[in-house]
């Protein structure tokens, strides 16, 4: 998609100027053109790729490297007050200097908050759980929200974690801001005759679709889409 410069399309509210809404056009593929679009309410009802987002984050001057829906809420941000500062961005450094790449670990290290997924933290796991020990997400979130906890509580955290996936019907949890997965495991659950083609093919027609909610949420309803009426 091709962003707009300042002259080309109306911008958001700025010093008390009143806004101008305009109706989005849209492209090919039935989404409105992203430049055209000037409230973070309407930005946040499609569904938009990360490349998308990193080209019209830096065609207004945004920072442009960061995860897709850090972008989304920055340009949101932008489109609905005008600041380029997004306070999301406003992080503060971490105040333990330990160095998870080089510093030598055992049972007894304190994670802090200066912790990070290195080689050095995978040969420890390693060594203290197994070879068949691999880093995944729940167990990742868990080291970054337990700092103050040590690479025993981890340990043992990790464990519980290879427990649970082996209970009969587990399934992982997956995040809300990944729709695509959630979509494949409600539409194969619903429709276990079918596969990850007939999934591709429904969710490209579903993301051309506005959502009021932000989030494009399976429905049987979709087997429809594309379907003459």
């Amino acid at each position: 998609m091709i962003g707009f410069s300042d002259h080309q399309w109306p911008m958001p509210r700025r010093n008390g100027e009143q806004q101008r809404l305009t109706k989005p056009q849209e492209d090919d593929d039935g989404r409105p053109e992203i430049g055209t679009i000037n409230t973070g309410a309407e930005l946040r009802r499609w569904y938009w790729r990360k490349d998308e987002l990193t080209v019209h984050a830096r065609n207004l001057g945004l920072k442009a490297t960061s995860g897709k829906f850090e972008l989304l809420d920055r340009i949101a941000h932008y489109l609905d007050s005008g600041d380029k500062i997004f306070p999301g961005d406003q992080t503060t450094r971490p105040r333990s200097s330990f160095d998870w790449h080089s510093e030598p670990l055992s049972k007894d290290t304190v994670i802090t908050d200066s912790y990070r997924n290195t080689q050095n933290v995978r040969r420890f796991f390693k060594a203290a759980i197994g070879d068949g020990f691999k880093f995944n997400i729940a167990f990742m979130e868990w080291m970054r929200s337990n700092t103050g906890k040590t690479l025993e509580d981890a340990c043992t955290a990790y464990r519980t974690f290879q427990d649970q996936a082996k209970t009969p019907g587990f399934q992982t949890t997956i995040k809300d801001h990944n729709q695509f997965n959630q979509y494949t495991r409600d539409f194969l659950a619903d429709n276990p005759e079918l596969g990850m083609d007939d999934v591709r093919r429904v969710w490209a027609l579903k993301i051309q679709k506005p959502s009021d909610t932000g989030r494009h949420v399976y429905d049987p309803a979709d087997l429809m889409l594309g379907q003459p009426e």
